[in-house]
């Protein structure tokens, strides 16, 4: 199966949405309606540092990837974190997951930035399958702290 990335287009909303709901229910996550909207709009505005892509096969939207830029105390260049991954369970080992973390990478090298990083669940061992292929643990332990509602 060939799969193209392209950035993400309005017309793909409906596909989005639908990946969209697949990727919040794999991490049993309940992001409100109006989150949902918002994040499609950022993902949209070129004057936001939000950015998101789209696997594409056969003229069908089949994945995504979603990342944003930081500044870092650690370089010159802006970090890359690559926040969302997702790829439809019917094509999934087809190589569409590695295919948008390219993409990742290389708009990350047009843009100057001397890494890209994410997070994953420790269960998710058919991802981290690939990620430790195409990256390196960094080591660090995540923490988080929600702040109001």
């Amino acid at each position: 199966m060939t799969v193209t990335v392209r950035p993400l287009e309005p017309g793909d909303h409906a596909a989005w949405l639908t990946l969209w709901r697949g990727y919040l229910a794999f991490y049993q996550a309940d992001i409100p309606d109006e989150i949902t909207a918002l994040t499609w709009d950022r993902l949209l505005d070129p004057t936001q540092a939000m950015f998101g892509a789209a696997a594409v096969s056969q003229g069908v939207v089949v994945g995504f990837v979603h990342w944003l830029t930081h500044p870092s105390t650690w370089a010159r260049g802006p970090y890359v974190y690559l926040e969302d991954l997702f790829v439809g369970p019917a094509i999934r080992g087809g190589g569409a997951g590695r295919t948008l973390i390219e993409h990742v990478y290389g708009w990350a090298a047009q843009a100057g930035s001397p890494q890209v990083y994410w997070l994953t669940q420790e269960t998710n061992a058919v991802a981290r399958l690939l990620y430790d292929r195409i990256a390196e643990r960094s080591g660090f332990i995540h923490y988080a702290k929600t702040i109001g509602s």
